[in-house]
């Protein structure tokens, strides 16, 4: 006997509708009463970035209390409080505050740009310090520090330094833009012209002159310009709001392009803002900072580590890289106190076995 016909058909598993509870799972989704839009926050990344919040804050407390004069944990909190003894008040407040926040602010700007370059060029060899923005911008500091008769300021001629290394690089690169090895060969030659620029500058100018401009040279937080340090936060707080709003182009990017495209992004422009944000973070880093881009190729890596596959961690790389910058600076001063170690050579040492176990071990493809 047949069925009948209006009876209801079972569909195969394979052609039925997704739940919707699945999509979202490893999301907290919240609808708005009464309003056309909802909201969904990925856990992972909310306790990931919490967990770094947190360290960063044991990190920057750790910072403000050890060194030479050591400062006990609960004297350091009511120093910040405003009721530490005044040799207390001095050290925290004149010394090792300017410190923290200048490494912090560094650090997170130099990841962030890290993060953003890595995605653009789909390679987690592509950082800024690889591909030679960090030794340009560090070349034209030298420039302005050394009288080479230029009357701008480092800070802005870390900045042109930075732009005209990414120019160069870019156009040597072709077609390719910021896709493929040439474009990280072209930023490898640049870097090390940069660099050989900056040594013949150092040797030819008197040793005072060349005292001043070394810390540019290896990295060092000490006695950073209070104007250098304020023009990197507003520049840090603008890139990060920015990189925000690219995320989800950013992800697209991942993708073919012809994806890419009918889902509306426009990835040439996407590529271009992404490089101008590289471009000024770096800058503005090194004119505080000097050239310490081994965080940009650190922090992102760790970020990447434990954020969610596929994802792009923005946040987390700038909460890393802060992390890394502090603990690095901190290391130096206590690894052979009193006397200190740049955070550029901490950093190398730390960092520098780490870019060759990525080389041995790891496709440079990011999304592998």
């Amino acid at each position: 006997m047949n069925a009948p016909t209006n009876a209801p058909r079972t569909i195969p598993s394979t052609l039925q509708a997704p739940d919707p509870q699945r999509l979202i799972r490893g999301y907290w989704h919240w609808r708005a009463k009464r309003q056309p839009w909802s909201l969904l926050i990925e856990k992972r990344a909310l306790v990931v970035n919490t967990g770094l919040l947190i360290v960063l804050m044991l990190c920057s407390l750790a910072s403000l209390a050890f060194g030479t004069l050591s400062i006990p944990i609960p004297d350091v909190l009511l120093t910040l409080q405003g009721e530490g003894t005044s040799m207390h008040t001095f050290v925290i407040e004149e010394l090792r505050w300017p410190r923290l926040l200048a490494g912090g602010l560094a650090g997170a700007a130099f990841a962030l740009a890290g993060c953003l370059m890595q995605t653009l060029a789909r390679n987690r060899l592509a950082t800024p310090g690889i591909i030679g923005i960090d030794n340009a911008a560090t070349a034209f500091a030298v420039a302005s520090v050394v009288g080479t008769g230029i009357s701008l300021a480092p800070p802005a001629m870390a900045l042109t330094g930075a732009a005209v290394a990414t120019a160069l690089a870019f156009g040597l690169a072709g077609a390719t833009g910021t896709r493929g090895y040439r474009f990280i060969i072209a930023g490898l030659a640049i870097g090390a012209i940069s660099g050989a620029l900056t040594q013949v500058m150092l040797s030819s100018v008197a040793l005072d002159d060349a005292n001043a401009a070394y810390p540019w040279t290896v990295g060092s937080l000490n006695a950073r310009a209070p104007s250098s340090v304020h023009a990197l936060s507003i520049g840090l707080a603008v890139g990060y709001v920015l990189s925000l709003f690219m995320n989800r182009a950013l992800a697209t990017l991942q993708l073919p392009e012809a994806v890419t495209t009918s889902l509306g992004t426009h990835p040439g422009r996407v590529r271009l803002a992404g490089l101008i944000l590289s471009v000024l973070l770096t800058g503005l880093a090194v004119s505080v900072a000097g050239p310490v881009g081994l965080i940009a190729l650190l922090a992102p890596e760790l970020a990447r580590t434990i954020s969610r596959p596929g994802s792009i961690p923005l946040t987390a790389s700038f909460l890393a890289g802060a992390i890394l910058m502090v603990l690095s600076d901190l290391a130096g001063r206590l690894a052979l106190a009193p006397l200190e170690i740049p955070v550029g050579i901490i950093t190398a040492v730390a960092g520098s076995p780490y870019l060759l176990w990525i080389l041995l071990r790891k496709s440079p493809d990011i999304n592998r």
